[in-house]
């Protein structure tokens, strides 16, 4: 082998070759776009998404290949990258595995905290930017430690909530997700407990199963007070919350703000 070329493995285990030192890389998920902004990285970015919407500065800038699930190929094979960096769940499988006959494809495989801990240090090796993404872990749990004391003595610490991602169906979150890793840090119930990751419930469903909360993300359906003002005449019960779904389910250097966002919840709760 080549010395400028080194072995990695990613968080599928697969081993891929890529180059000791990236400079063409092409992301094709938002948060981890926004981390090799925040270790660092400019130039050597040369494609992304367009939900990568962080920083600002590269969507207007950067070459978008398409989005998430339909990013064109063809496109991102022009750029030549020798590092293509990828997402297990948010990516297309078809799509990814075409990119990997040709490129040095990194894909992560995220569920919680930890595993995003270690995606940031991978890439952070990968990119040699070991330094300032060993010191962006020690921030986040840094954070989440002081949510932690504060969440152990909240007075809503095990009440349920039901975290919605889209509208028509109604879909939620549940077992295995990142997103309840998140709201796990709270110390709240995710319900209803399944082992489907993004169950559909129905209207009558949500009713009987009566959270206690029930928080309306930003993204992937934009809810808003429309949305609020339906659930809370529908759950008079239930306590409606408008909730940023970038500090749920951002999992890169935008962990940075969530505990602190999470703390500011549970304040309203």
């Amino acid at each position: 082998m080549s010395t400028d070329l080194r072995q990695i493995v990613d968080q599928l285990g697969r081993t891929i070759t890529v180059s000791s030192k990236p400079n063409r890389i092409v992301s094709l998920v938002p948060s981890q776009t926004e981390l090799l902004f925040a270790l660092g990285l400019d130039e050597e970015v040369v494609g992304i998404t367009k939900f990568c919407i962080h920083p600002e500065d590269w969507y207007e800038s950067k070459m978008r290949v398409g989005g998430t699930k339909n990013f064109k190929v063809d496109l991102i094979r022009s750029l030549n990258p020798d590092l293509i960096i990828a997402n297990k769940e948010e990516n297309d499988k078809e799509l990814l595995e075409e990119l990997m006959l040709t490129h040095p494809v990194w894909v992560s495989d995220i569920s919680t905290l930890e595993d995003a801990f270690e995606m940031i240090t991978s890439i952070g090796c990968i990119i040699n930017k070991v330094d300032a993404s060993i010191n962006l872990v020690d921030e986040i749990k840094i954070n989440f430690n002081k949510l932690e004391q504060v969440a152990n003595s909240s007075p809503v610490k095990g009440k349920t909530v039901s975290y919605l991602i889209w509208n028509d169906p109604i879909m939620t979150i549940g077992h295995d997700t990142f997103i309840k890793s998140m709201i796990d840090t709270m110390r709240l119930k995710t319900i209803p407990s399944t082992h489907e990751r993004y169950p559909t419930v129905t209207l009558e469903e949500l009713k009987k199963i009566s959270p206690d909360f029930l928080f309306l993300s930003s993204e992937p359906f934009p809810f808003n007070s429309k949305h609020q003002h339906y659930y809370e005449n529908e759950l008079p019960n239930t306590k409606i919350m408008l909730v940023d779904g970038e500090r749920f389910s951002w999992y890169g250097s935008r962990l940075r703000y969530s505990s602190d966002y999470f703390i500011e919840i549970l304040a309203l709760l």
